[in-house]
């Protein structure tokens, strides 16, 4: 396994990473059309997943630009086939092209551009671009977590009652009833779901969602650069026992999870535990 990188030689390529991905978004953005359907061509992937050539030249993109300026770093998105060469790797490239590929393709603005890298075996560097409305949301483990350049935290909510929960229903249905006391259901807000699973996450880390919850099949690219984010601005990504989310391993699909502070993170593991 390669040697680990240090945070100063991590930080050191944020400006580079940040230009890098502002030039990826620019070969997605013709593509995009506000409200209606993409001009890109559309297919399907093994499984149904959809897929646009929008995704694939900013996959190829990204994989040349930042495999230059790392190269000992090893790769894994999910436009490029998998390589088990990443295992035994000290420094991992983790990548959504377009995180939200739906939303972009229905003309919906919530998408983006989701970039990790991993050293050994943390997220060390989170970087989670939406290009509609040009926000940068940035990390650096250590440093902190920013959205175009201003630090953000997680909000002071306490309680499950009164907190802005977003996600698939069936989800917050359960949190719902695992919440409530003597059959009285907690009056949380509900949020609009929101396509991207990367911005999700870190809406919570800007304090703008209290609770993000995520269904099973999330993958590594989907979740590791919001991830830090949210860790580096107060919260976390944990399973519904509130274990921390792991990268890097064999198969890269999560279960359940939830994006939450870390003040509220108790109570939600409890209350999705007890349905």
């Amino acid at each position: 396994m390669s040697d680990p990188i240090s945070a100063e030689a991590a930080h050191a390529l944020v400006p580079a990473l940040r230009e890098t991905i502002r030039e990826a978004a620019a070969l997605a953005l013709p593509f995009y059309k506000a409200g209606r359907q993409t001009g890109a061509r559309v297919w399907s992937k093994s499984g149904g997943s959809p897929v646009t050539e929008a995704d694939v030249a900013v996959d190829t993109f990204l994989k040349v630009r930042l495999s230059a300026l790392l190269p000992r770093a090893a790769w894994l998105s999910e436009e490029t086939s998998d390589d088990a060469v990443r295992l035994g790797a000290g420094l991992v490239w983790i990548v959504d092209p377009i995180d939200g590929t739906r939303a972009f393709m229905s003309g919906h603005p919530d998408w983006s551009i989701a970039v990790a890298l991993l050293s050994a075996g943390q997220p060390v560097l989170g970087f989670v671009h939406a290009p509609v409305t040009d926000t940068f949301y940035e990390a650096t483990a250590g440093a902190g977590a920013t959205r175009n350049g201003e630090t953000i935290a997680v909000s002071p909510q306490a309680g499950i009652a009164g907190a802005r929960v977003t996600g698939p229903k069936p989800m917050m249905d359960r949190l719902a009833r695992g919440a409530a006391e003597d059959g009285v259901m907690p009056d949380f807000v509900a949020v609009e779901r929101v396509p991207s699973l990367a911005l999700r996450v870190v809406r919570v880390a800007e304090g703008s969602i209290d609770v993000g919850l995520v269904s099973p099949n999330a993958r590594d690219w989907d979740l590791a650069g919001a991830d830090l984010i949210l860790r580096e601005a107060g919260g976390s990504v944990c399973d519904l026992q509130g274990r921390a989310t792991t990268y890097n391993r064999p198969d890269p699909v999560h279960g359940e999870l939830v994006a939450v502070s870390r003040g509220l993170r108790d109570a939600v593991v409890t209350a999705m535990g007890r349905t």
